[in-house]
C-alpha cells in the first residue's frame, strides 16, 4: 500500500529523516516506535506533505502513486488520513458541518443531509458519542479523550487507505487510553494500514500492532513484530536487545519482513 524508499526529511534546513526505507501493507497495524526527537511525528508530517518538512531525497507511493509533489489535500483525496497530536479548535463550525464538508471533499461526491447525518449516527455509535456530539464546534472545549475519538470518528467516515495516528494516546488517562484503543481497532479492515506512532508501550496493551518500526536518530534502528515493543517496555531505547527470529502466525500470513537490526 506504502512504499517509502531512502526517505530524507528536512526542517529548516535540519535534516532530521537519513534514508527511512519500508513497506505498509494493508489489513496491518504498525507501531512506530522511539524516543523524542527520534523522526517519528517528522515522518509523520512529511507523508501527510506538511510544507515544513522538506523531502530532499527518496520517494513516497501510495499505491503505486508517487506523493512527492502532491500538496495535503491531494493525498487526501487519494487516501491518507493523518489523526494529530493536538488537535486544533474551529469555533463556530459544528463537527456535522466540518465532517459532511470533508466527506464531499475527499469521496468528490454530494451527499444527502439525511443519509449523511444516518451514516454519522452508525458511526458515532460505535464509538460510544452522545448525540449531541455532532452539533458541538470541532474540538471546542473537548476533553482530550473527546479530541482523540474525534479524530478516530473523522477516519471512520472518511475511510481512508492509510490511517496515521501521530502520538494518539498523548495526555490521555487510562480509561480514555482503552476507549480510544478500541475505537482505533474499529478502523481496521482488510483494505486499510493504520501506522500508530507512540514512543510508550501502553496503548500497545490494548491494541496489538502486527508489526513495530523502532526510528533512533532519524533512522530504522530495528523492525518486528509485538514482541519488540514487549522488549522496549522492559528496557528502554537506550539498552535494549531483541530476539535474532520472530515468527508470528501474522507474519508469516501477511509474508512480512523478518527481524531486521541495522546499524
Amino acid at each position: 500500500m506504502l512504499t517509502i524508499t531512502d526517505l530524507h526529511v528536512s526542517v529548516e534546513g535540519k535534516e532530521i529523516l537519513k534514508g527511512i526505507s519500508f513497506q505498509i501493507q494493508p489489513g496491518i497495524v504498525y507501531a512506530l516506535m522511539g524516543p523524542n526527537g527520534s523522526g517519528k511525528s517528522t515522518l509523520a508530517n512529511a507523508l501527510a506533505g506538511h510544507p515544513k518538512y522538506k523531502v530532499t531525497k527518496g520517494d513516497i507511493q501510495l499505491l503505486g502513486e508517487n506523493l512527492n509533489s502532491l500538496t495535503p489535500d491531494l493525498r487526501a483525496k487519494k487516501g491518507l488520513f493523518l489523526s494529530f497530536q493536538y488537535p486544533k479548535s474551529i469555533p463556530g463550525v459544528t463537527m456535522s458541518n466540518f465532517l459532511r464538508a470533508a466527506y464531499k471533499a475527499v469521496k468528490k461526491e454530494d451527499i444527502r443531509v439525511f443519509d449523511f447525518q444516518k451514516k454519522l449516527k452508525e458511526k458515532m455509535a460505535m464509538l460510544d458519542m452522545p448525540g449531541d456530539f455532532a452539533d458541538r464546534f470541532v474540538n471546542e472545549g473537548f476533553s482530550g479523550g473527546e479530541k482523540k475519538k474525534a479524530e478516530i470518528l473523522q477516519a471512520m467516515m472518511l475511510e481512508p487507505k492509510l490511517i496515521i495516528m501521530d502520538e494518539t494516546d498523548s495526555g490521555l488517562d487510562v480509561d480514555a487510553l482503552r476507549i480510544v484503543a478500541e475505537g482505533v481497532k474499529k478502523l481496521v479492515r482488510p483494505d486499510t494500514a493504520i501506522l500508530l506512532i507512540t514512543h510508550y508501550f501502553r496503548i500497545l496493551k490494548y491494541l496489538k500492532p502486527d508489526e513495530v518500526v523502532v526510528l533512533k536518530g532519524g533512522k530504522i534502528a530495528a523492525q518486528g513484530g509485538s514482541e519488540l515493543a514487549q522488549k522496549i517496555e522492559e528496557s528502554g531505547f537506550e539498552d535494549w536487545t531483541v530476539p535474532k527470529k520472530i515468527t508470528t502466525k501474522i507474519r508469516k500470513k501477511k509474508n512480512l519482513n523478518p527481524l531486521m537490526i541495522l546499524d
